[in-house]
């Protein structure tokens, strides 16, 4: 099968093509697997933070890609809940030990055996990738395979990230950042806060005329000060000063949730003395956001196809991933974008 590999952790400031192209075996399923003929896949952020090392894959080469959409066309033995030809998809989580606390509470996003697609595991960028039935979420209907892609990362950590936010209709809430996964929030917390004003702080002025034109009450430089203080606000950049920018922001009593697996800026000792991955990732208050569940795929899914929640998106040809990934290092970012395969 035709695949892109990371086979190094590189500079993307340097290195202009950071996944290399190539063929690998097509997979063979074991007896609770499934391999499905993927459609389509998401590009998100996190394949910078593996291609730059910040979160480095567990074996080289690997083939990254974690917002899969695709059919299934084999099955092992012991599959029973899905058909050939079924729908589904694979985010972030490729598996989990399910036996642990973390597991047996709904928070197999802690799991210490955790492993994530496209970095522990094969992911999307390839025609096809095999996967445990468990962890392959059903696609609902109303969604082509391009507009659920998003929602299988974007959408879902957006989601959980709204959840530990806690605001209450009524409440005000702020978006740091306005890509894939901060303007599915915006569109969520419209139909389900809809007395909720939303205030956007991008660094890009095609980002908050985008926010604007998606219903934000107020959009601004991430240095402004909005018109009022905020009880919440989530925090969707790659980088540190926004975080305590947003802290000022915040009422009395208010939260920062931090929608980031890593920051890339390594200035960490002018900013309260914190490096983000031993102080705060692993969901502690300030409050972080760690991975996703199989729920939150779930539920968000379910969420965006009643309301429904249509991704702006871009589409590329695989062999153009590359393209497509330094785009997004530069900040050409409206909505997400998407490898058809």
């Amino acid at each position: 099968m035709r695949a892109l590999f990371i086979e190094k952790v590189c500079d993307l400031r340097i290195e202009r093509h950071p996944l290399t192209p190539g063929h690998a075996p097509d997979p063979v399923v074991t007896a609770d697997e499934i391999v499905l003929k993927v459609g389509a896949c998401g590009v998100c952020h996190t394949e910078l933070d593996e291609i730059e090392g910040r979160t480095p894959p567990s074996f080289f080469p690997v083939i990254p890609g974690h917002q899969v959409v695709g059919r299934v066309v084999e099955r092992g033995a012991r599959v029973t809940r899905l058909q050939i030809g079924d729908r589904v998809g694979v985010g972030w989580i490729f598996s989990a030990c399910g036996v642990c606390t973390w597991c047996r509470t709904d928070r197999e996003n802690l799991c210490e055996q955790f492993r994530a697609t496209g970095r522990d595991a094969h992911g999307g960028y390839a025609e096809f990738i095999r996967v445990r039935e468990a962890f392959a979420i059903p696609i609902p209907a109303e969604l082509s395979d391009s507009e659920a892609a998003p929602l299988l990362c974007a959408g879902a950590i957006g989601y959980r990230s709204l959840r530990l936010a806690g605001i209450q209709d009524g409440q005000t809430l702020g978006l740091t950042g306005f890509g894939a996964s901060a303007h599915l929030v915006l569109k969520m917390v419209r139909h389900q806060y809809p007395k909720s004003d939303v205030f956007v702080f991008a660094r890009s002025e095609q980002e908050r005329l985008f926010a604007r034109e998606l219903g934000a009450a107020w959009s601004g430089d991430t240095e402004d000060t909005p018109p009022e203080l905020l009880d919440a606000i989530i925090d969707t950049t790659p980088v540190w000063r926004p975080i305590v920018t947003a802290l000022k922001n915040l009422k009395s009593g208010g939260r920062l949730v931090i929608n980031a697996i890593r920051k890339e800026d390594a200035d960490k000792d002018s900013l309260l003395g914190l490096d983000y991955p031993h102080h705060l990732w692993l969901e502690k208050e300030i409050k972080s956001v760690a991975n996703v569940t199989r729920r939150d795929i779930r539920e968000c899914l379910d969420l965006a196809a009643r309301i429904p929640i249509k991704p702006e998106y871009r589409e590329y040809a695989l062999e153009d991933a590359n393209q497509a990934l330094l785009e997004l290092k530069e900040q050409k970012i409206r909505g997400a974008k998407v490898l058809r395969i």
